[in-house]
């Protein structure tokens, strides 16, 4: 009952986000509040257990979503401004060495992997391609450095920077 009663609560704030100041009523309708409450219930009905899988309700800790936001508007921005001035300078000069190399983040769940690998998947220059059983990521870099392409595992440093750092305190503590 859990799983659906916060599936329910987090459709039914989206809705009213998406739908702020669409109403004559303050911010919404009374039709479109109880419209948002109906479609809400069918939502958490339908992804109650995609939403909360295996009772693991982790990211439901406000001090998660706080990390979350000081990821995104601190390290995570910067890398991005930092990467596509890189990527602009590569296309300009077309010194590029793209290649595939696999990082081992040493994340526990999935979810941590995910979140990894769509901030690689996000930032300029990274695609996050591909992930083993051990949690390995494959990811296509568009500089390789001499000599990093030979080893079993790039230098997560060099490909990701504090990364996997943030996504262990996002998501695996």
């Amino acid at each position: 009952m859990l799983p659906f009663i916060i599936a329910t609560v987090d459709a039914f704030v989206i809705y009213l986000v998406l739908t702020a100041g669409s109403g004559d009523f303050g911010f919404w309708s009374p039709e479109e509040l109880l419209m948002g409450i109906f479609l809400s219930i069918i939502v958490g009905a339908i992804t109650r257990n995609y939403l909360c899988r295996s009772h693991n309700y982790r990211m439901l800790n406000p001090l998660r979503w706080l990390k979350f936001l000081v990821y995104g508007f601190g390290p995570f921005f910067l890398s991005m401004a930092k990467a596509n001035l890189d990527v602009a300078y590569r296309v300009i000069t077309g010194k590029i060495r793209p290649g595939i190399v696999k990082i081992d983040p040493k994340l526990k769940s999935d979810f941590g992997v995910t979140f990894l690998a769509n901030s690689i998947t996000l930032t300029p220059g990274t695609l996050s391609v591909d992930v083993d059983d051990e949690n390995h990521l494959y990811v296509h870099w568009i500089n390789i450095p001499k000599g990093e392409e030979k080893k079993e595992f790039a230098d997560i440093k060099k490909v990701c920077g504090t990364f996997p750092d943030w996504a262990r305190r996002v998501a695996d503590d």
